[in-house]
Protein backbone atom coordinates (compact mmCIF):
# COMPACT_ATOMS: atom_id res chain seq x y z
CA UNK A 1 0.00 0.00 0.00
CA UNK A 2 1.26 3.45 -0.92
CA UNK A 3 1.13 6.37 1.47
CA UNK A 4 1.33 9.99 0.34
CA UNK A 5 3.88 12.10 2.17
CA UNK A 6 5.93 15.23 1.64
CA UNK A 7 8.95 14.70 -0.58
CA UNK A 8 12.46 15.18 0.76
CA UNK A 9 15.73 15.90 -0.96
CA UNK A 10 16.67 12.23 -0.50
CA UNK A 11 13.68 11.25 -2.71
CA UNK A 12 14.74 13.37 -5.67
CA UNK A 13 16.94 10.83 -7.52
CA UNK A 14 14.08 8.31 -7.40
CA UNK A 15 11.57 10.96 -8.46
CA UNK A 16 13.78 11.99 -11.38
CA UNK A 17 14.05 8.36 -12.52
CA UNK A 18 10.27 7.87 -12.13
CA UNK A 19 9.62 10.98 -14.26
CA UNK A 20 11.96 9.68 -16.96
CA UNK A 21 10.20 6.30 -17.11
CA UNK A 22 6.76 7.87 -17.06
CA UNK A 23 7.60 10.41 -19.76
CA UNK A 24 9.15 7.82 -22.06
CA UNK A 25 6.18 5.47 -21.59
CA UNK A 26 3.69 8.25 -22.28
CA UNK A 27 5.35 10.61 -24.74
CA UNK A 28 7.82 8.65 -26.91
CA UNK A 29 5.00 7.86 -29.34
CA UNK A 30 3.96 11.54 -29.46
CA UNK A 31 7.27 13.44 -29.47
CA UNK A 32 9.87 10.74 -30.12
CA UNK A 33 12.37 9.28 -27.63
CA UNK A 34 15.07 11.86 -28.39
CA UNK A 35 12.80 14.86 -27.64
CA UNK A 36 11.49 13.15 -24.50
CA UNK A 37 15.06 12.51 -23.29
CA UNK A 38 15.90 16.18 -23.91
CA UNK A 39 12.84 17.39 -21.98
CA UNK A 40 13.45 14.95 -19.14
CA UNK A 41 17.09 15.99 -18.82
CA UNK A 42 16.00 19.59 -18.40
CA UNK A 43 12.65 19.56 -16.60
CA UNK A 44 13.33 16.51 -14.40
CA UNK A 45 16.95 17.06 -13.48
CA UNK A 46 17.96 16.96 -9.82
CA UNK A 47 18.63 20.72 -9.89
CA UNK A 48 15.18 21.42 -11.30
CA UNK A 49 13.53 19.17 -8.71
CA UNK A 50 15.55 20.78 -5.88
CA UNK A 51 14.26 24.21 -6.95
CA UNK A 52 10.68 22.93 -6.85
CA UNK A 53 11.18 21.33 -3.45
CA UNK A 54 12.45 24.66 -2.05
CA UNK A 55 9.84 26.93 -3.66
CA UNK A 56 7.64 28.82 -1.20
CA UNK A 57 3.87 28.29 -1.43
CA UNK A 58 4.24 24.90 -3.05
CA UNK A 59 3.63 21.27 -2.22
CA UNK A 60 5.79 18.38 -3.46
CA UNK A 61 4.51 14.94 -2.45
CA UNK A 62 5.36 11.33 -3.22
CA UNK A 63 3.50 8.03 -2.92
CA UNK A 64 5.75 5.66 -1.00
CA UNK A 65 5.23 2.04 0.05
CA UNK A 66 8.47 1.82 2.02
CA UNK A 67 10.28 0.12 -0.86
CA UNK A 68 9.70 2.41 -3.82
CA UNK A 69 8.28 5.73 -4.90
CA UNK A 70 5.16 4.91 -6.91
CA UNK A 71 4.18 8.44 -7.90
CA UNK A 72 4.72 12.13 -7.33
CA UNK A 73 2.85 15.41 -7.54
CA UNK A 74 3.94 19.03 -7.43
CA UNK A 75 1.74 22.13 -7.23
CA UNK A 76 2.45 25.79 -6.49
CA UNK A 77 0.49 28.99 -6.05
CA UNK A 78 0.45 31.33 -9.03
CA UNK A 79 2.73 34.31 -8.49
CA UNK A 80 0.28 36.73 -10.17
CA UNK A 81 -3.19 35.25 -9.69
CA UNK A 82 -3.32 34.81 -5.93
CA UNK A 83 -6.40 32.57 -6.00
CA UNK A 84 -4.95 30.05 -8.50
CA UNK A 85 -2.79 27.03 -7.76
CA UNK A 86 -1.02 25.26 -10.62
CA UNK A 87 -0.72 21.50 -10.68
CA UNK A 88 2.61 21.29 -12.49
CA UNK A 89 3.23 17.56 -12.19
CA UNK A 90 1.34 14.42 -11.29
CA UNK A 91 2.98 11.18 -12.45
CA UNK A 92 2.69 7.54 -11.49
CA UNK A 93 5.07 4.70 -12.32
CA UNK A 94 3.86 3.18 -15.60
CA UNK A 95 3.46 -0.31 -14.06
CA UNK A 96 1.33 1.08 -11.21
CA UNK A 97 -1.28 3.10 -13.13
CA UNK A 98 -4.90 2.34 -12.39
CA UNK A 99 -4.32 1.53 -8.72
CA UNK A 100 -5.54 4.84 -7.26
CA UNK A 101 -2.10 6.34 -6.63
CA UNK A 102 -2.81 9.33 -8.88
CA UNK A 103 -6.10 10.02 -7.13
CA UNK A 104 -4.42 9.81 -3.72
CA UNK A 105 -1.67 12.20 -4.79
CA UNK A 106 -4.23 14.63 -6.18
CA UNK A 107 -6.41 14.41 -3.05
CA UNK A 108 -3.42 15.43 -0.92
CA UNK A 109 -2.30 18.29 -3.14
CA UNK A 110 -5.85 19.61 -3.53
CA UNK A 111 -6.16 20.23 0.22
CA UNK A 112 -2.83 22.03 0.63
CA UNK A 113 -3.90 25.44 -0.70
CA UNK A 114 -6.92 26.70 1.28
CA UNK A 115 -6.65 30.22 -0.18
CA UNK A 116 -6.90 28.95 -3.76
CA UNK A 117 -10.24 29.12 -5.54
CA UNK A 118 -9.11 27.33 -8.72
CA UNK A 119 -6.56 24.71 -9.67
CA UNK A 120 -5.10 24.91 -13.18
CA UNK A 121 -2.97 22.50 -15.20
CA UNK A 122 -1.64 21.96 -18.68
CA UNK A 123 -1.94 18.57 -20.36
CA UNK A 124 -0.97 17.16 -23.75
CA UNK A 125 -4.32 16.65 -25.50
CA UNK A 126 -2.98 13.49 -27.21
CA UNK A 127 -2.44 12.00 -23.75
CA UNK A 128 -6.05 10.83 -23.67
CA UNK A 129 -5.63 8.86 -20.44
CA UNK A 130 -4.47 11.97 -18.57
CA UNK A 131 -7.26 14.12 -20.06
CA UNK A 132 -9.83 11.52 -18.92
CA UNK A 133 -8.19 11.28 -15.49
CA UNK A 134 -8.34 15.04 -14.92
CA UNK A 135 -11.88 15.31 -16.29
CA UNK A 136 -12.87 12.60 -13.80
CA UNK A 137 -11.46 14.78 -11.02
CA UNK A 138 -13.67 17.69 -12.11
CA UNK A 139 -11.30 19.60 -14.41
CA UNK A 140 -12.70 21.22 -17.56
CA UNK A 141 -10.94 22.62 -20.60
CA UNK A 142 -10.55 26.43 -20.41
CA UNK A 143 -8.01 27.14 -23.15
CA UNK A 144 -4.79 26.22 -24.93
CA UNK A 145 -1.13 27.17 -24.82
CA UNK A 146 1.54 26.76 -27.47
CA UNK A 147 4.27 26.58 -24.82
CA UNK A 148 3.21 23.96 -22.30
CA UNK A 149 5.60 23.85 -19.36
CA UNK A 150 6.82 27.37 -20.18
CA UNK A 151 10.25 28.43 -21.38
CA UNK A 152 9.14 28.65 -25.03
CA UNK A 153 8.81 24.87 -25.17
CA UNK A 154 6.84 24.91 -28.43
CA UNK A 155 4.79 22.04 -26.98
CA UNK A 156 1.05 22.64 -27.32
CA UNK A 157 -1.09 21.94 -24.29
CA UNK A 158 -4.69 21.98 -23.20
CA UNK A 159 -5.33 24.17 -20.15
CA UNK A 160 -7.78 22.66 -17.69
CA UNK A 161 -9.20 24.11 -14.48
CA UNK A 162 -11.14 22.93 -11.48
CA UNK A 163 -13.04 25.12 -9.04
CA UNK A 164 -11.90 24.33 -5.51
CA UNK A 165 -14.22 24.47 -2.55
CA UNK A 166 -13.20 24.26 1.06
CA UNK A 167 -15.50 23.94 4.04
CA UNK A 168 -15.71 27.03 6.09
Amino acid sequence: MFFVRSASQADLPKVSALLGRSWHATYDAIYGAEKVAEITASWHSLDSLKRRLARPESEFVVADDGKRIGGMAYAAMDKDETDVVHLHQLYVEPDLTGQGIGRDLFAEVETCFPSAKRMRLEVEAKNEGAVRFYAGLGFVEVGWTKDSGGDKSDIPGMIMEKVLSFPG
